[in-house]
């Protein structure tokens, strides 16, 4: 055998090699085709993902309402009395200053009437007068009706002398009112309280040019403050939990730090179309005088829970062109808007009063382009720092 026979490999060996190669030619590249073909699917599957927001929900809580509702209003006298003059004329003086404590029909004032005098002395005149005429008219009368007895003078006489009698009686009659409607006007000449009170403003002085009627100067006025009220305008939404006769704190600026008590006496059971509100009545003890008439003062009214109301992150609020909504995820993941209302807003959170129910999950903070039947996923919910505290001292035995 020659050494070039030798050294040249048979054919059936160069086949072979020629085979292993295409095999693992093609081994390489069907296994670059399916490492193209997963990473085109993992890639496909992670934009998938990416594709579905993540959000955080929350559950709304429950048996809201509950708490205080603090309104401002202004503290008044239980009574309060201007004083007007009745009659006209000049002050001759006066009695009851500012901050004077009086009693009922106590002398405040005096009012010097020089020409309803001269009245009164020309009414009593006239009803003397008037009283002199009818008494001679009544004397001849009975004389008239002797001599119509005795058939002297007839019967058409007689009727004549008792009618000037009986328009002589009248007129009698007419100056005695008169007379005691001056006497009632002059009596209107001394200012006096009505009740008892505090003089709390004195409009006039000495020598003041007084005129009668209520379009005249306001001269006194008399508050009684052993009692005082305060009326406040409750919002529409609060007006079924404020109840006659419950207890309500207040307060007032002169005394920080310090509350008093009142009494809801009665609301005018109708909502005021321009404000929104109802009026409450409240009465307020001061039988100390610690609490001024006409102060600002601060009431607190003590509201139930309602378990209608829930209070939800302000966050969670969308407000568009629908309206005011908020997003919940169901069963499903899937989204759907609800229309809410708000009852109260906290700031960072608000109690709404109608659109959303106790199980709702709600999302915290909806995402931009959020719409109706989108999928989302869940983020798991936040441990709170008792948990992690708990986990931590747990993990910290077992080691």
């Amino acid at each position: 055998m020659s050494p070039d026979t030798l050294q040249t490999p048979p054919p059936r060996r160069l086949r072979l090699a020629g085979i292993i190669a295409a095999i693992v030619v093609l081994a390489i590249v069907v296994a670059g085709v399916a490492t193209r073909a997963n990473d085109s699917r993992k890639l496909r599957e992670w934009t998938e993902a990416q594709s579905v927001p993540t959000v955080n929900v929350v559950t709304p809580e429950g048996g809201q309402g509950g708490g205080e509702l603090n309104l401002p209003g202004r503290l008044q006298a239980y009574a309060r009395a201007p004083i007007f003059a009745r009659t006209s004329g000049y002050l001759k003086y006066w009695k009851a200053d500012i901050g004077q404590k009086v009693k009922a029909g106590e002398l405040l004032a005096e009012i010097e009437t020089p020409d309803l005098d001269q009245q009164l002395l020309q009414a009593r005149a006239d009803l003397a007068s008037a009283r002199a005429n009818e008494a001679l008219a009544q004397t001849t009368a009975r004389r008239w009706q002797t001599m119509r007895d005795s058939d002297s003078v007839s019967k058409q006489e007689v009727d004549e002398k008792v009618g000037d009698y009986d328009a002589k009686h009248a007129l009698a009659q007419a100056a005695q009112a008169n007379l005691e409607r001056i006497e009632a006007l002059k009596s209107f000449a001394k200012l006096v309280a009505p009740f008892d009170g505090v003089v709390t403003a004195r409009e006039t002085d000495v020598g003041a040019l007084i005129n009668a009627g209520g379009g005249g100067q306001e001269l006194f006025v008399v508050s009684d403050v052993r009692k005082l009220r305060m009326y406040v305008n409750v919002p529409q939404n609060y007006a079924p939990s404020i109840k006659q006769g419950a207890i309500v704190k207040l307060a007032v600026p002169e005394y920080p730090g310090q509350t008093f008590t009142g009494t809801i006496e009665s609301s005018s059971s109708a909502i005021n179309a321009a404000s929104g509100t109802t009026l409450v009545q409240v009465s307020v003890d001061n039988a100390d005088g610690r609490l001024l008439p006409g102060g600002y003062a601060s009431v607190t009214f003590d509201l139930p829970a309602n378990a209608a109301l829930l209070r939800v992150p302000a966050s969670a609020l969308v407000f568009d062109n629908s309206g005011l909504r908020v997003a919940v995820v169901d069963g499903q993941d899937k989204v759907k808007f609800k229309d809410v209302t708000i009852a109260r807003d906290f700031g960072k959170t608000v109690q709404l009063g109608s659109g959303l129910a106790a199980g709702d999950r709600l999302i915290e903070s909806p995402p931009d382009g959020l719409a109706d039947g989108d999928t989302v996923r869940i983020n798991p919910p936040k441990k709170t720092e008792g948990e992690q505290a708990k986990k931590a001292d747990g993990d910290h035995a077992k080691a």
